[in-house]
């Protein structure tokens, strides 16, 4: 039986809470006060993250305290101080320098979770770069669209990431000038027009002075998928740090002794706010583990690390339910207090799973790419509701709208009604904007409310539930999905005339892909083309994206203006009601 609460105390968790009062926390918040517990670059020159993440710690009582510590797959452990951890990223921005990379620039980074990636991501923002890491396990077409639609000026990757997506890329991205590699333990070899960033680290300098850097400055730049045309860039600006410090003291309540890990990989948003920035601004040890998931790893990961706040994806959280607690118990957590998870939404069983497993329960939050940050959380000391987003942090002021018209909404005042959720714009971590795309950034707000996407409602106690996405963008372990992307990598094969895609409820992933594909004259449905065309956008997309299922379809629902009708799609194959099909093509 699912409780239909957790009483939570202030002294929940041994530790006292950073937030204790939640109400009284709300009331008297100010993003102007957060601001006062970072430093901003000497003699005024503004605020930068990488200084706020780590310079700011090497030159002070933290310089010897372990700040990264790398598990790579083999065994091996690397442990890098805040003093380590500052020349290292002052070496790799002296490399940008030494290259000729402007402040301004595009810095991509493809790599799996290796420490070059971490001190690329941080070392270029030191050079006043826009950083973006993008996840190792896209394929070739993703990451060329990514790169061409960001103006990459510079990659940094693996030696063997680079032959197999990248090399055959290269002549159709001019703007690319520099790819730095990665040889790991491996002897470097002469790829052509690259560069061995190893030995190009060797010779450059462990002292880098950051350059005057305005809150506004732009950053980082993440892709997020939407329903139609290509991903989109949402670009985050310097003074967002302000924010990745006080989610992290408040959503998940670091404090300077403990040591948290944060399973994400930087690829996807949660992995540079909370796998990077956060934890290092408020002067906490990461763990970083180079492993794919699996369950013992992860168990012993939380044993011998000591790991005391553990950040992670309701995915992983449910394969981890499927093994059930024997595997768990025969560890033990002496260090761990506080569990939460983010990238879809939790549901009751797993936030009570934690409790029989851990001893703990899993606190569900909700952010987006285009937030920057956590906006919604369950926090320590707060009693939680299963299967509730939890309330707004600090800060941000969060409502149920209905869109009425372009520019307006009405606001939901009754409880238990859905709607929207929007959150009224002006928090330090919200994006600026869509690169390159301004109507589309302006279309994302009404007035002062950023209208989320997502369809939710708010309880009586201020408990917000999600409900689903207003669109067909597909969340699946975490990512999100835009159908379109996979559409078009099944179009570029010469047996496909159209494509739909859809998202399928799992029990595991929340969502898996399943396409359905209409085949070009002269082609006939087949177990052996089925397997061929799954294989075929496997390799442009890569596992992560691709689909899982194909279904060969005579004719895809559209409306009479030739748009894909995946509602209907997604109706047929669930066995729901179809809805209003009058804008339906007849025929289909």
């Amino acid at each position: 039986m699912i409780a239909n609460i957790i009483s939570k105390s202030a002294s929940s968790s041994g530790v006292a809470p950073n937030m204790s009062d939640y109400a009284q926390t709300y009331a008297g918040f100010s993003w102007e006060t957060a601001a006062q517990s970072l430093m901003g670059l000497p003699d005024g020159r503004g605020i930068n993250i990488a200084h706020e993440a780590v310079d700011r710690h090497a030159q002070g009582p933290r310089a010897q305290q372990l700040a990264l510590r790398w598990l790579g797959r083999t065994g091996v452990t690397r442990d890098f101080s805040y003093r380590d951890l500052a020349e290292q990223t002052s070496r790799f921005a002296n490399v940008l320098a030494g290259l000729g990379v402007q402040p301004g620039e595009r810095v991509f980074v493809l790599a799996g979770r290796i420490p070059e990636l971490y001190i690329a991501v941080l070392g270029a923002l030191k050079q006043r770069c826009v950083v973006s890491p993008l996840f190792s396990a896209f394929g070739p077409e993703p990451i060329y669209t990514r790169l061409t639609l960001g103006g990459g000026s510079v990659l940094v990757t693996t030696a063997s990431l680079y032959q197999k997506k990248i090399a055959d890329l290269r002549a159709r991205l001019p703007q690319l000038r520099h790819v730095l590699l990665v040889y790991g333990d491996a002897d470097p070899v002469d790829i052509a027009d690259t560069l061995d960033l190893a030995a190009l680290m060797r010779e450059a300098s462990t002292t880098f002075v950051i350059g005057p850097t305005a809150a506004d400055d732009p950053a980082l730049l993440h892709f997020t998928s939407g329903t139609t045309g290509k991903p989109k860039g949402a670009v985050h600006v310097h003074g967002a740090v302000v924010a990745h410090d006080a989610t992290g003291k408040l959503a998940l309540d670091f404090h300077a002794d403990d040591v948290f890990w944060c399973t994400a990989d930087p690829g996807w948003v949660t992995g540079t706010s909370y796998g990077i920035i956060s934890p290092l601004t408020n002067g906490v040890s990461s763990i970083v583990d180079e492993g794919d998931f699996d369950a013992d790893r992860w168990y012993r990961i939380l044993a011998e690390q000591k790991v005391s706040v553990w950040y992670t994806a309701p995915t992983a959280v449910r394969m981890m339910m499927k093994g059930g607690t024997e595997l768990v118990h025969q560890h033990d957590f002496p260090r761990l207090r506080f569990i939460a998870s983010v990238g879809e939404p939790l549901n009751p069983q797993a936030v009570c799973w934690g409790l029989d497993a851990f001893g703990l329960p899993i606190h569900d939050n909700w952010w987006q790419t285009e937030t920057g940050g956590i906006m919604l959380a369950n926090y320590v000391a707060m009693d939680i509701k299963p299967g509730s987003m939890g309330k707004p942090l600090p800060g941000i002021e969060a409502a149920i709208v209905k869109r009425c018209g372009e520019d307006a909404v009405e606001i939901i005042t009754a409880p238990d009604v859905e709607g929207e959720l929007a959150l009224k714009r002006g928090w330090p971590s919200m994006f600026r904007g869509y690169l390159n795309e301004d109507e589309r950034y302006r279309k994302c707000f009404a007035g002062e409310w950023y209208l989320s996407g997502d369809l939710a409602k708010c309880d009586a106690d201020g408990y917000y539930w999600f409900i689903g996405r207003a669109d067909d963008v597909i969340k699946s372990s975490g990512h999100l999905i835009g159908p379109f992307e996979v559409e078009s990598a099944l179009m570029e094969h010469p047996a496909v005339a159209e494509a739909g895609v859809i998202g399928k409820p799992d029990p595991v992933q929340l969502e898996t892909v399943k396409a359905f594909v209409a085949l070009k004259s002269g082609y006939v449905p087949s177990e052996v083309l089925r397997r061929e065309l799954l294989g075929f956008a496997r390799k442009r997309l890569g596992a992560a994206i691709a689909p899982k299922e194909i279904d060969f379809i005579e004719n895809l629902p559209k409306t009479r203006s030739g748009k894909i009708m995946r509602r209907l799609l997604k109706a047929r194959e669930l066995g729901l009601p179809e809805g209003d099909t009058s804008t339906l093509e007849s025929g289909a």
